[in-house]
């Protein structure tokens, strides 16, 4: 039996290519083998080594059940439709299915528990990209792609924007504001993708998987010039790689996130309210203000300090249902 070693090949391939990104468009000063980064390796591991094989094996269960469906003259217009305009179709209507499906994990309690996973990191470097519970990962990579398998596209064209997603997925989460001009609104980019991972900010901002325009859309889309100083969740977590597998089955969390959203933004008066008691002068160090411990950590050697940033959309604007108590 042989060893297979291409999850350390790709590794060290993507390790070589973002290195220099990170260091010549640094958002923060940080070091490469920043606090954590073993977890994220794990993460990394496991994708590749476990759980991208359950992935494929749902897509293809849910492809072949769909074949069931009535679904022949539906799919018989897109696909004698130029291979472009099959292009366009499968990249918006998956954006806009994965907006909605990734907003609803930062609205409904249960699916907050798995999501929360990812937004434990508290550096933001292309590794990040891959701290994922793998239930949060069969989730999104489903809402991903329904709509092309619905639509009976070519599993080759699904493959490449599959590739595609997740070439940019790295980018987005690396440590590097690589300008790209208007193709902002096209792409996403680290600079909109951080302030979504941001201490308090990200709850409501930056959706988007590939396109920034469903942000634009909804209302959701936001880019301050500075970028954030502070990254992960105000919930105390553990950042061990099998406790945060764990984490979202155990009794505690799901005691603790019943009944509420998930990472509430206090108001501006419980703020400065909080601000006062604590003594503290950075009001945007006493708006993460919460009950839970604060995990977060500051970006040291930013550009660009996020405390005069504006505010993202508030949480009641176009937002779908909660299934939970506010």
């Amino acid at each position: 039996m042989s060893l297979d070693f291409s999850p350390l090949i790709s590794f060290g391939i993507l390790f070589l290519v973002f290195l220099p990104l990170e260091r010549l468009f640094a958002i923060h000063r940080q070091k490469v083998f920043r606090p954590e980064y073993g977890t994220d390796v794990l993460f990394f591991l496991g994708q590749y080594v476990l759980w991208n094989g359950f992935v494929v094996y749902l897509l293809a269960w849910v492809d072949h059940g769909l074949d069931r469906l009535p679904l022949g003259s539906v799919r018989d217009w897109s696909t004698a439709l130029p291979l472009w305009a099959q292009a366009i179709i499968v990249v918006f209507l998956c954006d806009l299915g994965i907006y909605w499906g990734h907003r609803l994990q930062h609205r409904i309690p249960f699916l907050w528990r798995f999501h929360r996973v990812h937004h434990t990191a508290e550096h933001m470097d292309w590794i990040a990209a891959y701290r994922e519970h793998p239930l949060d990962n069969l989730y999104t990579r489903s809402i991903e792609n329904l709509p092309a398998l619905l639509l009976g596209f070519p599993l080759e064209l699904l493959a490449g924007l599959i590739v595609l997603r997740g070439i940019w997925g790295l980018v987005i989460h690396s440590n590097a504001d690589i300008p790209i001009g208007p193709l902002k609104y096209i792409l996403g980019s680290p600079r909109l993708h951080h302030w979504h991972h941001a201490v308090g900010k990200g709850n409501d901002c930056n959706f988007a998987n590939l396109m920034p325009l469903m942000d634009v859309i909804f209302g959701t889309y936001h880019e301050p010039r500075e970028m954030p100083e502070r990254y992960g969740t105000t919930e105390k977590v553990s950042h061990n790689y099998f406790a945060q597998l764990a984490a979202p089955f155990l009794p505690q969390v799901a005691r603790r996130e019943s009944g509420r959203r998930p990472r509430e933004t206090p108001s501006a008066t419980e703020s400065e309210t909080a601000a006062g008691a604590a003594g503290v002068s950075d009001a945007g160090a006493a708006a993460q203000n919460r009950p839970d411990s604060v995990t977060a950590t500051s970006g040291a050697g930013s550009k660009s300090t996020s405390a005069t940033s504006p505010p993202c959309e508030s949480s009641s604007s176009s937002e779908p249902p909660t299934t939970s108590p506010a």
